[in-house]
């Protein structure tokens, strides 16, 4: 059973706790942040169509902007926000999706472009030193990420082939090792946003096919939230348990929320 905590938003993405457990998102086409607390919610017009959001340890917001093609963030103690990087190699970044922290503050994001059949989808690496590099390329759409609680093993889901990938993380190299699949999740579109609980459950969001797919280590599927909705977009669990599942849907703009003990990983 889902709660609606707002629904009147335009193409919802990217939820995500901060410090505080208070939850943020984007309003992808009307190029805003949103700021949900207790019931009422804030708007942070910031331009472009911002996209995944992923929160560091400072408290700054950290998101994708796929009509800017650059990783941008917004400070919210000042209210100003900025652009990181837009380019790789002289070439503007292709469309960036979703992202995410490894255990050491490198920041890793998709890049999909906007085709789900052309293959030339890749992943970014930012270091903590501001340095860029393409880690993974040859992907079918990739979109959502999110590490394990081992903080070395990336998962991405690949929307055009309708597969979860896994691969580990070499920090000390910035490279993507034994990159292989780890579930075909399939579903109308594909698979979007993903996140992962404390037990290392996988919470897949299935664009198109009203529903979170959950996974178990082995990859195979333990658990079906139906939603009622068509397309979510992504999930996030609350740490602490209280808030449970907080999913974002772009059909009728709404962040929903599911009540569950289960805990998403810090």
């Amino acid at each position: 059973m889902t709660t609606e905590l707002i629904n009147d938003l335009n193409f919802p993405e990217g939820p995500a706790f901060d410090n505080n457990r208070d939850i943020w998102l984007v309003e992808k086409e009307a190029g805003n942040l949103i700021y949900y607390k207790n019931g009422q919610y804030q708007r942070i017009y910031v331009g472009g169509h911002p996209n995944g959001i992923a929160i560091d340890q400072d408290g700054i917001i950290w998101f994708c902007d796929s009509q800017q093609n650059a990783i941008r963030q917004y400070v919210p103690i000042q209210q100003q926000y900025s652009t990181v990087v837009d380019s790789i190699n002289g070439k503007p970044l292709k469309m960036p999706n979703d992202l995410c922290f490894d255990q050491h503050g490198n920041l890793l994001f998709t890049c999909p472009g906007d085709r789900l059949d052309d293959g030339s989808g890749y992943l970014c690496s930012l270091s903590t030193d501001r340095k860029l590099h393409i880690i993974h390329s040859g992907m079918y759409y990739p979109n959502g990420l999110a590490f394990s609680s081992d903080g070395h093993t990336l998962y991405i889901a690949e929307t055009g082939s309708k597969w979860i990938w896994s691969a580990h993380w070499n920090v000390d190299d910035k490279k993507l090792e034994k990159v292989k699949q780890f579930a075909y999740v399939g579903g109308d579109v594909g698979p979007d946003g993903i996140a992962f609980d404390t037990e290392n459950n996988l919470y897949v969001a299935l664009y198109g096919s009203q529903k979170i797919t959950v996974l178990n280590t082995e990859g195979l599927t333990i658990d079906e939230i139906t939603l009622g909705y068509p397309n979510p977009t992504n999930c996030a669990l609350d740490p602490s348990g209280i808030q449970g599942l907080i999913i974002t849907e772009a059909n009728n703009g709404q962040l929903l929320q599911f009540k569950t003990n289960k805990k998403g990983l810090l």
